[in-house]
């Protein structure tokens, strides 16, 4: 019985999984560079810095899902929220200021483009990338996956694993773009709608780290849950406050030139 259990655990950290999870990530990544060349050779350079973002944001991502990380991630939650951090925050903080939508519409022929357009119009897009749905799929999953017997499962389940980390990203991406708007979005809401929300998302993740605390999932020590929940909290402070950041300075920005006209009235 003890074998059958080691070698379950095996195959969910092994080779397999690691290469299903990274390869994504690669893809999209050759597809970004390939794009920017293409872009640079008909418009204006693209930049420099959105360029890296993306790079250091997918290799972020790799590094949570293969590789050392990944596999001591099984064995010990502190590593298992290090990697939460860099493919559920991180990484979608630093691919979404990379642009990759603008940059998917300046590639593409006129007529891929209207079709992008019409996806991105569409009301699945707009449902998914609303910062309601977007919180509870991203701060909501998180909640499942320490509160149930879900973190267990995906230790003892390669498909299960899978599907977790997927989630975690993409949930993740949603709703850093549903908070912050780098992409062109054909319907924007409110700064003071997506700020309430993002502070209501920001209480919910930290009443979780919280609980994980006080109350460790299933397979995990006391103490690793003391670290790793410590290591949610300050660690996701740092990069919230870069959204929050990135947040204010656009609303700065945007009502700026209404207080000139105001003044100037």
């Amino acid at each position: 019985m003890g074998e059958a259990n080691h070698s379950i655990h095996t195959d969910v950290i092994g080779i397999v999984p690691q290469i299903l999870l990274a390869v994504p990530f690669v893809i999209v990544l050759i597809l970004y560079i390939f794009a920017v060349i293409h872009s640079n050779q008909k418009y204006k350079q693209w930049q420099m810095y959105r360029t890296t973002c993306w790079v250091i944001g997918v290799l972020f991502a790799i590094l949570a899902v293969a590789g050392p990380v990944a596999e001591l991630a099984h064995m010990n939650f502190t590593a298992h929220m290090v990697g939460h951090l860099l493919v559920g925050m991180l990484a979608p903080l630093l691919m979404a200021l990379a642009a990759p939508v603008t940059l998917m519409l300046r590639t593409l022929r006129t007529a891929s483009a209207r079709k992008v357009s019409k996806v991105l119009q569409s009301l699945p897009s707009r449902f998914l990338t609303n910062p309601i749905v977007a919180s509870i799929l991203n701060i909501g999953g998180l909640w499942l996956l320490y509160t149930t017997h879900l973190y267990s499962l995906m230790h003892e389940n390669m498909v299960v694993h899978l599907i977790v980390h997927l989630h975690v990203f993409i949930a993740g991406y949603l709703f850093t773009v549903s908070i912050i708007y780098i992409d062109p979005r054909p319907h924007r809401l409110s700064f003071w709608y997506r700020s309430v929300v993002f502070i209501i998302a920001l209480a919910g993740h930290g009443i979780l780290t919280k609980y994980i605390y006080a109350h460790p999932p299933l397979g995990v020590s006391k103490e690793q849950a003391e670290s790793g929940a410590m290591l949610m909290y300050y660690g996701g402070d740092v990069i919230d406050i870069v959204l929050i950041f990135i947040l204010c300075f656009h609303w700065f920005r945007a009502t700026r030139p209404r207080q000139a006209l105001a003044e100037q009235s």
